[in-house]
């Protein structure tokens, strides 16, 4: 199932909740771009490869072209998203639904300013689903809401691109070092600021392409509610779709987020270009693989576990781990404390609304 803008434009204008589910999602879009899209040129800042005003802007472009390409081709993210889960069925009334979304979406921006506001580098990610999974255990009243198997994927994405991230920036470092080993250093520093420039190009179109389909999902989500089929479980997203989520993220990711280039590319770990161009390799080739199998993961995750390994390729203590620590705490907290948001706002937002 699919819809025109034609359809989604008189939808939108008679339908008072999908309004709001549509500014909200794009105002979920809008703070991803700008808090989670950083992570992406973190690295290419902090080794002096490009200035920041000029990262933000190729971030940008590439977080755009990142959402047109694989989406047209694999949408796997987004279909995971979609159907975990359930807003569609099991309310009492019609428009519970839509007002559920809302509280979830609401949940997820305020979560989302905060960690902003404080520089940690939490993730939209799994704010999104710990939101959504939160208004629809609300909304339920039950677990029903949630659907187990998709749930999965999300775990089955944070193991592995945790575990995936580290060694491949372990092991892309020694490569490198090995393969440069008889290499001038003097001399290969302007190839590797090129190969570091491409690195993060490579990061900031693999960051469009899969968090730019977790919120496609939410907003097709909400058009199908307010249409009375949310009971659907495929769709196609359409192109309109892709044009507005990509416009959408790359403005935010042209506000900048330096307090969070910071924590990322100078605070955790000191790199050289060589070394950021292995970071960027190494997360951009996981975020490649667990898009293609449909694993919804954390891009800051990723890029900050693959800095991770990169740097006790070194050796252990090149690692900043109190940074890395206060990361962590971030990510764990953000599953139960977004989702109780989500749950919370759900429940006000039903006795409001």
């Amino acid at each position: 199932m699919s819809i025109t803008l034609g359809e989604f434009i008189v939808e939108l204008t008679k339908n008072l909740p999908l309004a709001i589910v549509t500014l909200l999602t794009l105002g979920v879009i809008l703070v991803n771009g700008w808090t989670d899209a950083p992570n992406a040129i973190a690295t290419c800042i902090s080794t002096r490869s490009m200035r920041p005003r000029t990262a933000i802007l190729m971030a940008a472009v590439m977080n755009f072209i990142g959402i047109l390409v694989m989406t047209s081709f694999n949408s796997t993210v987004a279909m995971t998203i979609y159907n975990m889960v359930d807003f569609g069925q099991g309310s009492n009334q019609a428009g519970d639904a839509l007002v559920a979304l809302c509280a979830a979406l609401a949940a997820i921006v305020l979560w989302a300013v905060l960690a902003w506001k404080f520089g940690i580098p939490t993730s939209e990610s799994h704010a999104l689903i710990a939101g959504l999974s939160g208004s629809a255990i609300a909304l339920h009243g039950s677990l029903s809401g949630v659907n187990g198997s998709e749930w999965m994927k999300v775990l089955y994405g944070l193991v592995a691109s945790a575990v995936l991230g580290f060694s491949l920036g372990w092991i892309m470092t020694k490569l490198t070092e090995r393969l440069c080993r008889n290499v001038d250093r003097g001399a290969a520093q302007p190839y590797f600021k090129g190969a570091q420039i491409a690195g993060a190009a490579a990061m900031a179109f693999m960051h469009g392409a899969q968090d730019g389909q977790k919120f496609m999902s939410v907003f097709l989500l909400g058009t199908f509610l307010a249409r009375g089929n949310g009971g659907e479980s495929a769709f196609a997203v359409p192109f309109w779709l892709m044009v507005l989520c990509a416009v959408v993220m790359g403005l935010g990711t042209s506000i900048g987020g330096m307090r969070i280039i910071k924590t990322v590319g100078m605070s955790m770990v000191k790199l050289e270009k060589y070394q950021g161009f292995s970071a960027d390799i190494a997360a951009a080739t996981c975020l490649m693989v667990s898009t293609l199998t449909g694993m919804p993961v954390s891009t800051t995750h990723t890029k900050t576990t693959a800095m991770m390994g990169v740097g006790a390729s070194k050796r252990i203590s090149a690692v900043n781990w109190g940074v890395a620590r206060e990361m962590a705490l971030a990510w764990i907290l953000t599953f139960p404390g977004c989702g109780l948001v989500g749950f919370l706002m759900t429940h006000l937002f039903l006795r409001i609304f």
